[in-house]
């Protein structure tokens, strides 16, 4: 939805009611206005009368700024499917987690376990947790850098100016190539005014969150900004072990930022920011298990919880989450002769990802498992836009990206451990029993590109659009597991057994090079200054990866570690309206979306081991199509309302060796493989709903009064990527509201709010993974949350 906020001072009346109450703009106002009936009864003298009687200005919609094709313009005159989401809308509704934004969002899917196990999927692409060896097929930008890394962007969103989605294939304007969408994320700049806030929260099972932020001029030509906050909360799973709450934790944050403006024609903008975590994020519960797990769970004494819903596990061991991330950018804008503008961006971040996980039970299978993380990255992007208001406008552009990414997978097997996972006679043998495993991987990604797109305006209301880019990426990587550490000395067939469990490897230097094309050709016509049509067609690659893992490699080879690229080929046609003297937009688009190689997380067995492993690889063909829409309405004065939606038809035209689901290979005389042609995608949804709106009074004396609602709905997903029916996620709808008062106080303005997410306290999950025994675990969503929040702006 692009969510806006209007927030006038009452105005004289107009002195031409009586001719108005016959216009379209009041029969639409009173229509709106009957829908929200309790919202205006409640509010007399903000009736659609009222609202007519209101200046014009009191009433439109603001206009939205969007930099999509790398030049700041009104979003209802880009010609692509784009949806924003500004700073005021994310802070009423306490939307401050990426992991959230789908609750806002349309065609988006956030599959989060941890920082390390998330994911953003646009229109049903891209649902790849945890793939340390490959990018993402939705790129995430925080002003202007590319992180490479999903759990990059899993902190607290600090000092958020707006929030950009853009759907279908993106390369020929932004940076890093990318198959799925982008999301672009814009923090507040600098400002030479001074500005201050502060924010105080608190709310149910501990929530506490603290933000502030500082602005002003340094001196006449520089201008610093530092934000910083720090949030807290208990968790809400429940261990039954001891007693303690799970899935809560600790992140703060700091940001700063220097603004150097020497002239109107010169602009540098630094910006440092450092984020950390230390959390017990990632607990799961247990949503689905084939018979084989409980009689496993049973056999050593196991009793994990049955019900998902009660949000209760029973670990014996730590459940942990540490993370330190940060980074530096620094943007460089040129205005040259002749209206040409050049852009700089250098960027270097660092991430570094640390856990302690348990295997689900009560007992000392696993002491600990996990993977860390530690990430760098530099980037740097030339830009170079013509100037504006000719024949053909353009912009061309060069783009560097270097990544060093390392990982160490370790696992603490407990004595209970052949018992659990081997079957007999095989748990006789003590090949895993208080044995340690630990694997090394690396990977260096180099990564250039040429890109650029430009438009020709053949006459005032034809525009025919084309980019072009050109990617070559090379991938460095090496994977070495160590010899097993610890356990029974063992000979024979035991010994067997533990190399083909934990046994050493060395997979050698491994390479992967990758050269490609991608496309755009668009065409938009303006039928007149209300309504713009449009039609494309897209082509977007991204490079191939590495399993950073083991798995397959002692019994298949090293090359089964490498991926191949993803390519896809999209077409869009659609329009963006704006109604009602500006105070309605409604936009719609078809799409369709053809994805080859598509990347994704599968499972493998290697002969003589009986544990599955994750393997990276190419899946086969994915077609994701569907319609989106999105309206956002102003029918009287103070009241906003916004809704957005999509279906998405996202199936697998071809995947003949998938992972068959544990229904089938927890069972005797199973095949190897699966054939998942023809059926849905994981974690697409078929069916995505939100609604939002706000009512604010004005009466006078700087009061204003404001009530915000939303509701987010999303139909049932496959949780795992074999199609399980015990994986599956049901279908939800979450409803969070927030009333609250802004006064002027001072030299600002004091807002005070009482807020509740999730006021039905529905049971939700985020994603679900495939796990030991062929059990199905899931991330639980949060539970209702209350809370009061304080702000002042001065």
């Amino acid at each position: 939805m692009s969510t806006q906020r209007h927030n006038p001072r009452p105005r004289t009346a107009h002195p031409r009611l009586s001719r108005r109450l016959a216009t379209p703009e009041y029969a639409l106002a009173l229509l709106l206005a009957l829908a929200v009936g309790p919202v205006a009864d409640a509010a007399a003298e903000e009736t659609a009368a009222g609202a007519v009687v209101a200046g014009e200005d009191d009433v439109a919609l603001d206009k939205v700024t969007v930099t999509a094709r790398r030049r700041e313009e009104n979003a209802q005159d880009v010609p692509t499917p784009i949806t924003t989401l500004n700073a005021a809308t994310l802070e009423t509704q306490k939307i401050s987690r990426v992991q959230d934004l789908q609750q806002m969002l349309p065609s988006v899917n956030v599959a989060y376990i941890h920082a390390r196990q998330s994911s953003v999927a646009v229109r049903g692409i891209g649902n790849n947790p945890a793939s340390d060896g490959l990018e993402g097929s939705a790129g995430v930008y925080l002003d202007n850098v590319y992180l490479g890394r999903p759990g990059m962007a899993v902190f607290d969103l600090l000092d958020i100016e707006q929030l950009e989605l853009l759907r279908g294939p993106q390369g020929t304007l932004f940076g890093k190539n990318t198959t799925a969408g982008v999301l672009n994320i814009s923090t507040r700049k600098a400002s030479f005014t001074p500005e201050r806030s502060v924010e105080v929260s608190g709310g149910e099972r501990g929530y506490f969150q603290g933000r502030g932020s500082v602005s002003g001029g340094l001196t006449e030509t520089l201008a610093g900004r530092l934000s910083a906050y720090r949030t807290r909360d208990d968790g809400y799973i429940k261990n039954t072990y001891n007693g303690h709450e799970l899935n809560g934790g600790e992140r703060e944050g700091v940001r700063g930022e220097l603004l150097f403006k020497p002239s109107d024609d010169f602009s540098l903008r630094w910006i440092n920011d450092y984020n950390e975590e230390d959390s017990s994020n990632g607990t799961m519960v247990v949503y689905g298990a084939p018979a084989i797990y409980w009689q496993r769970a049973a056999l050593v004494g196991a009793s994990p919880h049955r019900d998902p819903d009660d949000k209760k596990v029973n670990l014996d061991s730590r459940q942990s989450v540490s993370v330190h991330q940060g980074g530096s950018s620094v943007e460089a804008n040129w205005k040259l002769g002749g209206g040409f503008n050049l852009t700089s961006i250098s960027a270097y971040r660092y991430w570094h990802f640390t856990p302690a996980n348990d295997d689900t039970l009560n007992v000392s299978a696993i002491v600990n498992t996990g993977v860390e993380v530690h990430d760098r990255q530099f980037s740097q992007e030339f830009r170079l836009a013509s100037p504006t208001g000719g024949a053909l406008d353009y912009v061309v552009g060069a783009y560097l990206f270097r990544q060093d990414l390392g990982n160490k997978t370790f696992t603490d097997y407990g004595p209970l451990a052949d018992s659990l996972f081997l079957p007999a006679p095989a748990s006789s043998l003590g090949a895993l029993g208080n044995v340690r495993s630990k694997a090394n991987g690396k990977v260096v990604t180099d990564s250039y590109a040429l890109f650029g797109q430009a438009t020709w305006h053949i006459t005032d209301r034809l525009d025919f659009t084309a980019g072009l880019r050109g990617t070559y990426e090379e991938k460095q990587a090496q994977i070495e597991r160590f010899a097993p550490v610890g356990g029974a000395a063992l000979s024979g067939a035991g010994l067997a057994l533990r190399t083909a469990q934990v046994g050493a490897y060395d997979s050698g230097d491994l390479s992967l090079h990758n050269a490609a094309p991608s496309g755009l050709l668009s065409l938009s016509y303006r039928f007149d200054e209300h309504l713009l049509g449009y039609a494309s067609l897209s082509h977007g690659e991204k490079s191939g990866g590495v399993n950073l893992a083991v798995g397959s490699a002692p019994s298949a080879g090293a090359d089964s570690l490498l991926v191949g690229p993803e390519r896809a080929n999209d077409a869009e046609l659609g329009f963006k309206s704006t109604l009602f003297n500006n105070r309605l937009q409604f936009n719609a688009n078809l799409f369709w979306t053809g994805v080859h190689g598509y990347q994704a997380t599968t499972l493998y067995q290697a002969p003589g081991s009986t544990q599955l492993v994750q393997v990276l690889a190419n899946a086969g063909s994915v077609r994701s199509r569907g319609v989106e829409f999105e309206a956002t309405a102003r029918p009287l004065r103070g009241l906003t309302l916004s809704a957005n939606g999509s279906y998405n038809d996202v199936t697998y035209l071809s995947f003949k060796d998938a992972p068959c689901p544990s229904e089938i290979s927890t069972v005797a005389g199973a095949p190897a493989s699966c054939d998942l042609t023809g059926e849905r995608v994981v974690g697409a949804s078929k069916w995505i709903g939100n609604l939002y709106g706000e009512y604010a009074w004005r009466l006078g004396q700087g009061l204003e009064p404001y009530v915000d609602a939303s509701y987010s709905y999303r139909s049932e997903a496959e949780g795992t990527l074999d199609n399980s029916k015990l994986s599956q996620i049901d279908g939800y709808g979450l409803v969070n509201l927030a009333a609250g008062i802004r006064t002027d106080f001072g030299d600002g303005q004091l807002d005070a709010s009482v807020w509740v997410r999730n006021a039905t306290n529905t049971d939700y999950y985020l994603s679900a993974f495939a796990t030991l025994n062929g059990a199905y675990t899931a991330s639980v969503g949060q539970p209702r949350t209350a809370g009061v929040s304080l702000r002042y702006d001065f």
